[in-house]
């Protein structure tokens, strides 16, 4: 079989080279000659007419018809004039010829100049002019002999091409004995060497030109694989016996190294999950064990003071303890994970929904969706509170966009279980199919929504799934095609903070925590740019004995920085973690603005790590304070940054 095909394969090409030639060559010496003939028989037919019309003129003029049908006659000699006719001024026929033979006639009236094909017959119509005035016009009608001149070609060209195939034919085959039959013979030695590993074998070479420089190279090669083939041999051989050797005490090793490694990898993934569990867990609520644990000591008046403060030293202890162990664990986590790093505090469901509706509410009126948000749960959870609202930001947003029109998005919250809650956010839209449930957290999987009108690049429910989990909850969803779709996210639950309710929270001075008090000079402003209520109460809390200090609040830090500039606050507290812009941002924006660059701006975050402490201090931070917050070092880096302002004042 392949022996047929390669000698058809060039036989077809062969031939085909031929054909192909010989039909461009021929179609072009066709084409020059019918355009010829064409050009040529029009032009004739022109000058007969022309010459036809100057003579029968005067017969036009003197009305002689007699003159005219003679000049007709003469056409007689030009036999492949089938008829003409001379037609007067006003278009009737004057004088006419017909061939003998030909029944036809000519038109009774003239038609429009120019020529035409009438039944394989060329038409001339042709004005006859005296002066610049038109007295009549010349009819001639003639055998178009164009198609028979096609025919003959065509006959022609059907005999030249056979002839040329056939010389085609017989040098293919000579080309064969030459080419072909030396590299079958390869090939069949090639086959034979594969079949029977014999690489002794050689081809034959019959000629001096390529082919048998392919023959030498052929047969090069095979000695060249029979060599190394040997070698390779003797080789295993000797290997065969060293592996022997080795293999018995691999053996005994392989199973102890085994198991060695089966209980490191998973003592490893054990210490990996639980650090990066736990570090969060724990850290979550040192930050009111330690704050609001010295509070308490001084408000339990009927205790003895020894015995309150046995309580105090005993809850801030056990929390410094805790810190110390936390901060070794998120290293480590940090180094082996390259987790993002949380913020896990308590976090109010109700608080946050209304932000996340007074961020959502102009989105949906402008697409007309009802957004309904459930409130009163009363639920708080343990979770980094710019992430949490991040997630429910993207779930709200995704069910407004791919909402139906004038349809309706639900956002709720409420217990789950035991030590669960649960948000729910729930649309109208059109629904997923379960193939589409399956692929719905996948990167760059935008659910056949690459046509639609909502731009978006497919990582969004990635990301929050991704920071649901890193908050140690569970993301998943319920969904029916054409009925819409709830997605819910289940969190641990977590007991709110103990905290008296501010008056407002307002990040405006009308907002501001008054002193009560204050004797001698005015209070000192200070400025706390935080997101989180609860850490702002503690910071209330903890300046409330501190008459000589007025405290202003901000709740993000694009808002810290247009208070800053407005109020010229002595001091600023910045929080790290914010949503929109961070803390250090925010303190660069400070520090270039020569209205803010003189206030010292101490950093509270939750970032403990020693190089995150070294980097914020070379930014520019006056002090970096880590949570869960010391109030001794945070009263003593106050009172340091107020004295340093007012060292700078004159007088």
């Amino acid at each position: 079989m392949f022996r047929l095909s390669l000698q058809r394969r060039l036989l077809g090409v062969t031939l085909l080279t031929t054909l192909v030639a010989l039909l461009v060559a021929l179609g072009a010496m066709v084409a020059y000659d019918l355009h010829a003939y064409h050009k040529g028989w029009v032009s004739d037919l022109r000058a007969q007419a022309e010459l036809l019309g100057r003579s029968t003129a005067p017969a036009l003029e003197f009305d002689d018809t007699h003159v005219a049908s003679e000049n007709l006659a003469l056409l007689r000699l030009q036999s492949k004039i089938r008829m003409a006719a001379i037609y007067g001024p006003q278009g009737d026929m004057f004088a006419s010829y017909a061939a003998p033979g030909v029944e036809a006639r000519p038109p009774a009236s003239a038609g429009p100049a120019g020529v035409s094909h009438v039944d394989r017959d060329l038409l001339i119509v042709q004005p006859i002019m005296q002066g610049r005035r038109e007295i009549g016009r010349v009819y001639l009608r003639a055998e178009y002999a164009l198609y028979d001149r096609v025919l003959s070609y065509l006959g022609i060209a059907a005999v030249v091409t056979l002839a040329a195939l056939g010389v085609a034919l017989l040098l293919s085959a000579r080309l064969q004995r030459a080419v072909v039959q030396p590299v079958l013979a390869m090939s069949e030695v090639a086959r034979d060497v594969m079949q029977r590993q014999d690489y002794s074998r050689r081809a034959v070479k019959a000629t001096d030109d390529e082919v048998g420089v392919l023959a030498d190279s052929f047969n090069g090669m095979l000695g060249e694989i029979e060599r190394r083939s040997r070698e390779v041999l003797r080789l295993n051989q000797e290997l065969e016996a060293r592996v022997q050797e080795r293999t018995a005490q691999l053996q005994a090793s392989n199973e102890d190294l085994k198991h060695a490694t089966e209980v490191a990898e998973k003592a490893n993934r054990a210490k990996s999950e639980f650090l990066s569990s736990m570090s969060h867990e724990l850290r979550t609520p040192l930050n009111a064990i330690i704050g609001f644990g010295q509070l308490l000591g001084g408000e339990l008046g009927e205790a003895r003071p020894e015995r309150r403060r046995e309580f105090v030293d005993h809850i801030v202890g056990a929390g410094k303890h805790l810190l110390t162990l936390i901060n070794e664990i998120l290293h480590l986590a940090r180094i082996e994970s390259g987790h993002v790093e949380l913020s896990l505090e308590p976090v109010l469901l109700d608080e946050l929904l209304a932000e996340c509706r007074q961020m959502m509410e102009p989105m949906a009126a402008q697409r007309g969706i009802a957004l309904a948000f459930e409130t009163g749960c009363g639920q708080a959870v343990r979770a980094d509170r710019m992430r949490l609202k991040q997630v429910l930001l993207n779930l709200v947003s995704n069910a407004i966009k791919y909402n139906r029109p004038e349809g309706s998005v639900r956002v709720s919250c409420g217990p789950e279980g035991e030590g669960l809650a649960r948000i729910t956010v729930q649309d109208t839209g059109l629904g997923l199919r379960p193939e589409q449930v399956e692929g719905l957290f996948q990167p760059f999987n935008r659910l056949g929504q690459e046509a639609g009108p909502e731009q978006g690049t497919g990582i969004g429910l990635v990301v929050t799934q991704r920071l649901v989990e890193l908050m140690g909850g569970r993301i998943g969803v319920q969904s029916t095609p054409g009925a819409g779709s709830l997605f819910w996210v289940e969190l641990q639950a977590s007991e709110p903070l103990p905290l008296p309710a501010l008056e407002t929270r307002s990040a405006s001075p009308a907002a501001a925590v008054a002193p009560e008090g204050g004797q001698g000079r005015a209070p000192a402003t200070v400025l706390y740019v935080e997101d989180n209520p609860a850490s702002l109460r503690l910071v209330e809390e903890l300046l409330r004995p501190r008459p000589d200090l007025r405290l202003l609040s901000a709740g993000d830090g694009r808002s810290g920085v247009e208070m800053a500039r407005e109020q010229q606050p002595d001091v600023i507290l910045m929080d790290n973690n914010m949503p929109a812009m961070s803390g250090r941002e925010a303190q660069a924006i400070l520090k270039l603005d020569p209205r803010t660059a003189h206030i010292p701006v101490i950093a509270l975050t939750a970032n403990a790590m020693p190089d995150a402490a070294a980097s914020g201090l070379a930014a520019g931070f006056y002090r970096y304070l880590t949570k869960p917050l010391d109030p001794g070092q945070l009263m003593e880096a106050l009172d340091s940054a107020l004295d340093a302002v007012r060292s700078r004042r004159p007088g």
